[in-house]
């Protein structure tokens, strides 16, 4: 039987061809997540800052750093953590779960999570940036390669 917990559960996977400790450095890193993920983001004593266009910014504190197989944070009010394990034959196998009690709201998330995997697919395996780093053109008004 289905835990209520089940029910708040976002969960994604995907696969990348690098090895789990070069997605962990994209995911748990300043730098690794300004290739995919925000403008910039700023770590400090157990919370990452993430800024991005547009000027919307949050406070993310930090639930568990365990390199190259996990990493943890509450991240716009959310508990979402990505699991690494390697794939066997070099890559990494990486599944997402964001805890979201709010049907509402998880809903709304569920899509953001995808572009935001799909962006770091693009960064870790081929170097490339989905983003448009337009204030104008950000989540907010619906863009989904902000």
């Amino acid at each position: 039987m289905a835990s209520p917990e089940d029910h708040a559960r976002i969960r994604w996977k995907l696969h990348l061809e690098r090895p789990p400790a070069a997605v962990y450095a994209a995911l748990a890193t300043d730098e690794g997540r300004a290739t995919f993920w925000a403008e910039r983001t700023v770590a400090s004593q157990g919370t990452v800052r993430f800024e991005f266009p547009g000027g919307q910014a949050t406070e993310s504190k930090i639930l568990a750093e365990e390199p190259p197989e996990r990493f943890e944070l509450v991240y716009f009010g959310t508990r979402t953590r990505f699991d690494l394990e390697p794939d066997g034959q070099g890559g990494t196998d990486l599944t997402l779960d964001a805890w979201i009690p709010d049907e509402g709201l998880r809903k709304q998330m569920a899509p953001g999570w995808v572009s935001v995997l799909l962006a770091l697919k693009a960064a870790v395996d081929h170097g490339i940036d989905l983003r448009n780093h337009d204030p104008d053109r950000s989540w907010t008004q619906g863009y989904v390669d902000n």
